[in-house]
């Protein structure tokens, strides 16, 4: 009896050593939500940094203040640090403290970091305010991004106004982001949900989100993207794009988008490219079982975005786009026109295809809009088909 407990007692004690969990409030922490708790985090994550072993890092209830923080991978030892949130991140209330660095709580060159739980409230409405008015004001701060990083994981998150982008993900490979709820006003200025870039293998799965801008944007160099069991609103949807701005520029496919709610948006989903040259590609997309209730624009691709008409010289895109797939799309339409593909004459989409779709508007037919768009269609469609 004596030896089993000895070896219980060494077996825990050497399970405990071999998992340590750094308490933010243990690195003088306030949670007090007016305290400057920044060096705290940081402090928090070099220790966990340090050691090879699984390490945790935890934020107990409360409100911590922190201005910006940059959690460095790589001289990072660690190669799984989950940091577990029971409380709210709290932004500067002054947007200067933080509007100008363009990012808030920054993480580059990590692998295998998860955070799992809490909120982070970006405080954004005098930015918002600042911008709605016309004034000079900073460009803002997104709340979250992953740079260069591999084998994330954002689970049960929460973010509330931010300046800008709520999560960034940018030339990052595998990353897990579920459950996550996004909340914006819909006037909210550059305040997308999720934004995507240079990055592969991201799934995001069992999310809420409402912005004043895209719910997910994906921008150029994106590959193997899931999205799953998504509700949007309001916002601007799920939008692949704005693509096309350089002339040499990555493209973007393999991307899932299935079972998927919009209400009240001003695009469903929706394919946008810059009016300009450009070598860049859309290919191989999939829009599958997604229900959208009054949407502005339901389907819509886009090849002629150009605001303002600046920096459009020739008003022709050269983003080539194929294999799109609409696959059981039902719901109503906010105008008339529930179908729009508004594509390239330099290089008109193809493979465009279009299976059971049934949109109304104003419970009467709804209409469908071509121009150099060709594919095919089966089952129900409504409104009709224009592709050629």
């Amino acid at each position: 009896m004596i030896l089993i407990l000895i070896f219980t007692f060494f077996y825990h004690t050497s399970s405990f050593a071999s998992n340590p969990s750094y308490n933010v409030k243990s690195f003088g922490a306030k949670s007090d939500g007016n305290s400057d708790s920044t060096k705290a985090f940081l402090s928090a994550w070099s220790a966990a940094c340090a050691t090879t072993q699984p390490a945790s890092i935890y934020v107990p209830p409360g409100r911590y203040l922190l201005r910006n923080a940059f959690f460095n991978g790589k001289m990072c030892k660690n190669k799984a640090i989950t940091i577990r949130i029971d409380g709210t991140l709290v932004a500067p209330s002054d947007y200067n403290a933080i509007g100008n660095s363009g990012t808030w709580l920054k993480f580059q060159r990590v692998t295998g970091v998860s955070i799992s739980g809490g909120t982070l409230d970006g405080q954004g409405t005098t930015l918002w305010d600042c911008k709605n008015s016309g004034k000079s004001c900073p460009k803002g701060a997104t709340s979250l991004a992953f740079y260069s990083s591999n084998n994330i994981s954002i689970d049960s998150l929460s973010s509330l106004n931010s300046q800008m982008f709520h999560i960034l993900i940018y030339s990052c490979h595998n990353a897990n982001l579920n459950n996550l709820k996004i909340s914006a006003p819909g006037n909210s200025p550059n305040t997308d949900g999720i934004h995507l870039q240079q990055s592969s293998g991201v799934t995001i799965t069992n999310s809420r989100i409402g912005t004043g801008d895209d719910c997910v944007s994906i921008g150029p160099g994106n590959s193997n993207l899931w999205i799953e069991n998504l509700s949007c609103g309001p916002g601007h949807g799920i939008s692949i794009g704005s693509l096309g701005w350089d002339v040499q520029e990555a493209g973007v496919e393999n991307v899932t988008v299935k079972m998927a709610t919009f209400s009240g948006t001003q695009n469903g989903v929706r394919v946008k490219t810059w009016a300009r040259p450009s070598n860049g590609f859309v290919k191989h997309v999939l829009f599958q079982h997604v229900v959208i209730v009054n949407a502005q624009n339901p389907i819509i691709i886009d090849q002629h975005y150009c605001p303002g008409d600046n920096n459009c010289p020739t008003e022709v895109s050269g983003v080539k786009i194929s294999d799109v797939t609409y696959q059981d799309i039902q719901g109503t339409s906010a105008t008339q026109v529930a179908v729009k593909f508004d594509c390239s004459k330099a290089s008109p989409c193809q493979g465009i295809r279009l299976e059971n779709v049934n949109l109304s508007y104003k419970n009467r037919a709804a209409q469908a809009s071509c121009s150099n768009a060709g594919g095919t269609t089966a089952g129900i469609i409504q409104p009709s088909s224009c592709l050629y």
